[in-house]
């Protein structure tokens, strides 16, 4: 299997902005004697997010539900599933959630409840998308992935030009993938193309506890319901189904409107295996933010439409978000650096679907999308 190239980014920030930026927002908490970590409503969102993805499921067992019934609490699970990934285990896995790293690592196995594991999460996300975001053969995200061109940079083949139609179908799909055979593809070949630093002794440990987290999930998912409560697998498959289609078209979505849209670059090493720019830089010209005053949106995707605050400060609990944008922008705009953002969801996602398109066509390096070379 190709190894991972090694890459790094080759200039200093010259203009001092990330360290201001650093300082600006260091100072907004100290000034205020708040806590970068979760507050009472972060911890109320925990609860009720959990709940949402449990009452439903216990539901099941209180009351024979009919097919329609069962439909109808699988999609709410659903629903909570991508509340979980897009909220609570999310900044606890980047260690946003508490100055405690226990809490961090508790919270953070929320994945695994949920279906997914947190060690190969870590790799894909924390690793190779926050450092190297939208870097073509880094990025896990934008890497080539059977029918999909996410990248000017590889490949265009005949049938990507109508990805922006049939891509919402493998969307549905997405979590349904990841929860049954996507870590384990991960597991092993983040250990083949060396992103994974395990010893021998720690990998047979993530895939034990790879292991036993699918049964655990598939058990309570499948087994409880069919042979204690005597719904029939058809019924179960179908609210699974359902599940997934609403998880994954959810998480999917969220996703790409921060970084696989019209205002995102998409820059390339040079013949150094350099990325010519600053690290915080590249982060401000990958990365878009969306629907920034919406305070639903906010609440509910976890403050990842405040994906520039996410990838400058993934240490920080996105509950705090709105409040650092300002400074973010403010510094930025000194600076004369691009804060790229959507005013809300449609635009954004009409901006995703015009990538989609564009990055379908032979004449993609054409438009407006920021190819850098």
């Amino acid at each position: 299997m190709k190894q991972k190239p090694k890459i790094k980014f080759a200039n200093k920030d010259r203009s001092k902005f990330f360290s201001i930026l650093r300082s600006n927002v260091d100072e907004y908490f100290v000034e205020n004697n708040i806590s970068k970590y979760a507050n009472g409503s972060m911890v109320f969102k925990t609860v009720f997010m959990i709940f949402l993805y449990i009452a439903p499921l216990a539901s099941l067992m209180v009351f024979h539900q009919e097919t329609w019934q069962l439909v109808i609490s699988f999609s709410i699970v659903g629903l909570a599933m991508a509340g979980i990934g897009m909220n609570v285990m999310h900044d606890a896995n980047h260690n946003a959630y508490s100055a405690n790293p226990m809490v961090n690592k508790l919270v953070g196995y929320s994945l695994n409840m949920v279906g997914g594991t947190v060690f190969n999460w870590k790799l894909q996300h924390n690793i190779l998308h926050h450092t190297y975001t939208n870097v073509y053969e880094m990025d896990d995200d934008i890497d080539d992935k059977l029918v999909f061109r996410f990248s000017p940079h590889s490949q265009l083949r005949k049938f990507h030009r109508f990805q922006h139609i049939y891509i919402f179908l493998f969307y549905s799909i997405m979590s349904l993938y990841w929860v049954t055979f996507k870590d384990l593809i991960q597991l092993i070949k983040y250990n083949k193309n060396g992103v994974s630093r395990a010893t021998p002794k720690e990998y047979w440990k993530n895939a034990g506890i790879l292991f036993v987290s699918k049964s655990i999930y598939l058990f309570y998912m499948f087994f409880v319901p069919i042979y204690f409560f005597n719904y029939s697998f058809g019924q179960i498959f179908l609210g699974f189904l359902c599940l997934h289609i609403v998880c994954g078209l959810l998480l999917s979505v969220v996703f790409q409107l921060a970084h696989s849209v019209e205002e995102a670059s998409h820059p390339i090493q040079n013949d150094k295996s350099e990325i010519e720019n600053d690290w915080a830089i590249h982060q401000m010209n990958t990365t878009v933010n969306f629907a920034r005053h919406n305070k639903f949106i906010t609440w509910y995707v976890g403050g990842l439409n405040y994906q520039v605050e996410h990838h400058l400060f993934p240490s920080i609990c996105h509950i705090h978000y709105p409040k650092i944008a300002e400074i973010v922008k403010r510094t930025a705009e000194e600076f004369e650096v691009p804060y790229l953002e959507s005013p809300t969801f449609w635009m954004a996602f009409r901006s995703h679907i015009n990538a989609l398109k564009k990055l379908g066509s032979k004449k993609d390096v054409k438009f407006a999308l920021h190819f850098d070379n």
